[in-house]
């Protein structure tokens, strides 16, 4: 067999076994000049250089062989036969998998693909101009050449047809081979006597120390080669999400997955081509599932699903499978059979929205639902679900891009990108400029000539780096482009850049400009390049000459200099969250050679260690500062986006509800400064999620995931937008508006648009002006609670409200509260189990009684206790529960009345104070003394001290957040410090979410949202409280700028009967640790240093979380927190540090408050 270059090797043809001496042929390509084997006496390929050819082959019928084979594979021109038996190796390189034919000779390498059907190939002919080999998607024969041995006419190819082999604007009709002359048979021989074909010589292979294929990209690279750009593949310029039109490839998908199942919509029939390309995406789907481990598609059509139209989570994607497939498995996982996937615009139905004129409701018919392990469903929906959340592909052109960009356009549910953002994010210049203008992302040097600027780009301060020269007319302007040009050239923007790269900007341009590169020496040829891309333009388009990134060059310790010079493309998916703040998600790197461009689907995605480490960065401190450069620029990149559309009109954004809610971010890493630089390149908004998700695929099939999904945070983020928009214009009923702690439900009822009618007992309260409905009712006096509750039902039907929900979180006001929903035929906990909550006593002594089944059983966390009413049950309790005890009221809060006695006297000491201090609600308001101030002695338990809270609906545990407290101050037991998310093993952290849940069900407690107090002992959880309330203090801030997850608006949606939309596994993301300031501590630093005003400024300016509990300045004899101050950190070791060093500036920490002891359990 003939030495070929293994470098420039690639299968682009279809292989054929020969029958008769066992001979094997494989039609191979390589690039021109190279030697090839010709067969004997046979005219040689018309582009091989060598003339005359060996002997012919004898004719033989040929035999379809499948091989691996890459639709990108476009850089070869030449045939190669491989004779005898071939065997396959592989073989792994800094760009992924390479694969090597083996013979008895030699090693050919193929280039990385997937398997795909065999078919007679294409050939290639000459490009005009360029010289650069391009297919003609017909086999046909090529000037002065001939047919390569006996070859069927040309079939069509499913990833390959006939007509598209590769990105073509003016595809070529396929045209029949001509007839080949008959051959005569091959005569017989013996199998180990094959005589070998002549060989041409070739040239040979350069040494090299590296051990790895050279072979990184599909491309070789030229200043005079088109180059398709990077950001945009085949799919988006000629498949049906990119605006191309015409029928999907031909040919299936190699699966044995059932394709009888029921994909037409009732109601709105589909013509051909739609219906082919359904078909089409429904085998993608399937592919895309088998490829990562996971079951087929379940067909459940033929029996509709009903659910609960616009009372249910519905969250739709319409779009590519495999652009999308990350999305729909974390979807599936955080809200399972809610995530949607459209595979037609004909399944979805848009309705004008009744009472908001020009707007739509999108209702979907059919979909493919997602549950947790990878399981799906083709669900017909009688009647349809309402989409609360609309995710789309969307394209320039006509076809299904376009009636994509028309479902999204102007719905009253969230949209997470429309055309019209898309449009902007397309726009090279526009991002560029908008990101050079942040200052904090680095972009290369960029001279840019636009003609008819859009309004975005106009005027505005200049941007470093940037040059925006503004054109009057696409015509006569060579001097004006020589005089840029040069300047731009020898400016030292560029810095040690060597090449330049000319391309066009625009949303026209989108996967179809070509990108050209040329050295920075050569003037003529860019002003040439630049002139001649000028007559293309039309209205705010641009060109642009931008600076070639050098790629770093990393020494390589302990090893020979690598060759050949290998660059990194950064890939990084930013998302919003919680408060419209960036967040990174995930990083994913390819690389390959430094003089060839990097593409998405067309390297192989990898971790950025896997990535540096193959450029010679591989240890752990200099990965993760870059890691941090990548994260602040991605973050700082979606920052400026977010504030460039805060400014636009809903018309510019393509309606009122649209918005980017992820972004995909793509850097080169360079030098800048002797530092290791990412260099934003451009923006996108799926294929950076794209690879992610392909990365991911390698474990897909494990049980676990190896670490959170890269649309996780955006799958949060649309389940938080659909729980927005479900609670949009809900009416509740709120009992009891709570003190200067509860101040964020007004400004939060108002930012979720909710409409709130409040019950309250003081008529001056600074609430009544913020609510829609005020109603003054004294509800202080809860002896008389059934008899309120029927009063304020008939106030509530005389003032003609029509209620969704009714709720509360004063503790005060629970057990009013239920008896109320109950009166009014609203969803909430039984009053039963509300009042068997609210009375300590009651809540221990029932779960002592609840031994199971199931087991374990409640009694396991329930503490022995004594209710105490009289100076006999305190001494007939000393003598039944084990002292040290805890003695505390019988319905108070917020630990006031609690102290620790450790003996009779004391005991009896505590309960006569307390009878004498605290005999009803004017002597200490908001504790519950207007329930009496009945006691109990409960055992001490020894134990760390900690909260869950959680959100119930029918039964079942949707959340659990776990904080864990410092130290007490005994004896009064008043909280010091906290921490979330708690510092525990696992496994207790599944104890105590275990233990509070089974709890809650005890009582009887099934829908709300709940807080319980445990001690974790050596036996296991032990209770503490139940609070049937949201947590108070910090919690629920706490929560929700840790997890994204408001309390608040959880516990409304169960009080409207609805399902909260929350993730199945809340991710924190941070660390808070915290510090109580007491007045009887901290009264003078509080008044100075440490003021309310100072402590509100730090938090405005993100250095602390500010929680005031108490609105003015006086002690009191029964001691509760004045305020909370937390710092975060990505860590809780770093956010204890900043904490103490925090409170002994400002004076909080001291001996008589010492912090760094309260801090010192957080470990």
């Amino acid at each position: 067999m003939a030495e070929t270059d293994s470098r420039r090797l690639g299968i682009l043809g279809s292989s054929g076994l020969h029958p008769g001496a066992g001979l094997q042929t494989v039609y191979l390509h390589c690039s021109p000049g190279h030697p090839t084997p010709k067969g004997q006496g046979q005219p040689c390929h018309g582009l091989c250089p060598r003339q005359p050819c060996p002997a012919p082959l004898p004719s033989l019928p040929s035999i379809p062989l499948p091989f691996w084979t890459c639709s990108h594979s476009v850089s070869a021109s030449l045939s190669l036969f491989l004779l005898f038996s071939v065997s396959l190796r592989v073989s792994l390189s800094p760009s992924g998998l390479c694969l090597f034919l083996t013979t008895a000779q030699r090693r050919d390498p193929l280039l990385p693909g997937a398997f795909l059907p065999s078919f007679p190939g294409p050939i290639l002919e000459p490009r005009r101009r360029t010289g650069r080999p391009r297919w003609t998607g017909a086999t046909r024969q090529p000037e002065g050449g001939c047919w390569l041995g006996p070859r069927a006419a040309p079939a069509p190819h499913w990833a390959c047809p006939g007509r598209f082999y590769i990105k073509r604007r003016h595809p070529r009709p396929a045209v029949p081979p001509p007839p080949l002359p008959p051959q005569p048979p091959l005569p017989p021989r013996r199998r180990r006597s094959v005589p070998r074909l002549p060989a041409c010589p070739t040239e040979p292979l350069p040494p090299s120390s590296h051990s790895t294929c050279k072979m990184l990209s599909l491309d070789a690279l030229g200043p005079e080669w088109d180059c398709p750009l990077g950001s945009k593949d085949l799919e988006e310029e000629e498949g049906p999400w990119g605006g191309g039109s015409g029928l999907p490839p031909p040919g299936c998908f190699p699966g044995t997955w059932r394709h009888d199942v029921g994909l037409d919509c009732k109601g709105s029939l589909e013509g051909a081509e739609a219906r082919a390309w359904t078909v089409y995406y429904y085998s993608l789907l399937q592919s895309c599932l088998q490829q990562a481990g996971l079951p087929e598609t379940q067909d459940r059509s033929h029996v509709p699903r009903t659910g609960c139209p616009g009372a249910e989570v519905t969250l739709c994607i319409l779009g590519s499978p495999s652009t999308f497939l990350s999305v729909l498995l974390e979807g599936g996982v955080q809200s399972p059979g809610n995530m949607l996937l459209c595979l037609s615009p004909a399944w979805l139905t848009k309705v004008p929205a009744p009472g908001q004129p020009g707007e739509a409701i999108l209702l979907v018919s059919k979909a493919v639902s997602f549950h947790p392990g990878g399981l799906t469903f083709l669900d017909d929906f009688v009647p349809p679900r309402r989409a609360t959340y609309f995710l789309a592909g969307l394209g320039p052109g006509p076809g299904r891009g376009r009636e994509a960009a028309e479902l999204a356009r102007d719905l009253t549910c969230p949209t997470g990108a429309s055309a019209e953002l898309a449009r902007l994010l397309e726009d090279r210049l526009l991002t560029r400029r908008l990101l050079a203008q942040q200052g904090s992302v680095a972009v290369p040097a960029t001279l840019a000539f636009t003609y008819k600027p859009p309004a975005l780009l106009r005027g505005g301060d200049a941007s470093p780096g940037l040059r925006l020269v503004e054109l009057s007319g696409k015509e006569g302007q060579e001097t004006l482009v020589k005089e840029e040009v040069g300047a731009f050239l020898h400016s030292e923007a560029l810095g040690d850049a060597l090449q330049v790269a000319v391309k066009l900007s625009g949303w026209r341009w989108r996967g179809q400009q070509a990108l050209r590169l040329y050295p920075r020496v050569e003037l003529g040829t860019v002003v040439d390049t630049v002139l001649a891309l000028l007559e293309k333009l039309e209205e705010e388009e641009s060109v642009l000459v931008e600076a070639v990134c050098p790629p770093a060059r990393l020494p390589f310790p302990g090893s020979p200099p690598p060759g050949p010079g290998l660059a990194v493309r950064i890939c990084a998916v930013v998302c919003r969250t919680q408060g419209d703040k960036p967040l990174l998600s995930k990083v994913v790197c390819s690389v390959g050679r430094e003089d060839r461009p990097l593409r998405h689907q067309s390297a192989l995605p990898q971790t950025l260690e896997v990535a540096l480490a193959w450029c010679g960065l591989g240890e752990t401190a200099q990965v993760a500062v870059v890691r941090q450069r990548v994260k602040a620029a991605a973050e700082a990149a979606l920052a400026a986006v977010l504030a460039l559309e805060a400014g636009l009109s809903s018309e510019q954004r393509g309606g009122r509800r649209a918005r980017t809610d992820f972004l995909g971010v793509d850097f080169a890493l360079t030098v800048a400064g002797r530092t290791l630089t990412p260099v934003a390149l451009e923006l996108n908004g799926c294929l950076c999620l794209e690879a992610c998700g392909a990365l991911e695929g390698l474990w897909a099939a494990r049980s676990a995931a190896a670490e959170e999904a890269a649309a996780a945070p955006l799958v949060e983020t649309m389940l938080r937008s659909s729980a927005r928009y479900l609670m949009e214009g809900k009416q509740l009923l709120l009992i009891g508006a709570g003190g200067v702690s509860k101040k964020f439900v007004w400004e939060a009822a108002r930012d979720y648009g909710l409409k709130l009618h409040l019950v309250e007992s003081d008529p001056n309260h600074f609430a009544s002006q913020l609510v829609h409905t005020f109603i003054h009712f004294d509800v202080t006096e809860h002896r008389r609670d059934e008899e309120n509750a029927r009063l304020l039902a008939e106030l509530v039907r005389a003032r003609g409200l029509q209620l969704d929900g009714c709720f509360s979180y004063w503790d005060d006001c629970l057990v009013l509260t239920a008896l109320l929903c109950q009166e009014l035929g609203l969803p909430c906990s039984p009053p039963a189990a509300m009042r068997l909550a609210k009375q300590k006593s009651c809540t221990q002594l029932h779960l002592l009684r609840c031994h199971g089944p199931p087991w374990p059983a409640p009694s396991l966390h329930a503490v022995p206790c004594c209710p105490l009413e009289s100076e006999a049950d305190v001494e007939k309790a000393v003598h039944q529960v084990p002292l040290p005890g805890v003695m505390k009221l019988e319905f108070g809060a917020g630990a006031v009345g609690v102290r620790l006695v450790e003996d009779a006297p004391q005991c009896h000491e505590h309960f006569s104070r307390i009878s004498r201090d605290l005999q009803g609600e004017a002597d200490h308001p908001g504790i519950g003394l207007g329930w009496g101030n009945a006691m109990l002695l409960m055992e001490f338990v020894e134990g760390t001290e900690h909260d869950v809270d959680l959100v119930l609906f029918g039964g079942r545990l949707l959340a659990a957040f776990v904080s864990d407290n410092g130290p007490t101050r005994l004896p009064g037991f008043t909280e010091t410090a906290a921490c979330m998310p708690t510092g525990l093993a696992a496994e207790q952290e599944a104890q105590l979410v275990q233990a509070a849940f089974r709890c809650c069900l005890g009582c009887g407690l099934l829908d709300g949202v709940f807080n319980v107090e445990l001690k974790l002992t050596a036996a296991g959880p032990k209770l503490i409280e139940i609070n049937p309330r949201m947590g108070g203090f910090y919690l629920r801030d706490w929560i929700l700028e840790l997890y994204g997850v408001d309390l608040l608006l959880a516990a409304a949606m169960v009080a409207c009967g609805l399902r909260p939309a929350l993730p199945m596994r809340p991710r924190a993301r941070g660390h808070l640790v915290g510090v109580m300031c007491l007045l009887s501590q901290h009264l003078q630093v509080l008044s100075s240093t440490a003021s309310r005003e100072s402590l509100q400024a730090l938090h405005d300016q993100g250095l602390v979380r500010f929680n005031l509990l108490e609105e003015v300045l006086v002690p009191g004899e029964y001691e509760e927190p004045y305020c909370s101050v937390a710092c975060t950190g990505s860590s809780l070791a770093e956010a204890r540090l900043r904490l103490l060093g925090l409170c002994q500036g400002l004076g909080i920490d001291g001996p008589h408050y010492p912090v760094a002891y309260f801090l010192s359990h957080f470990k």
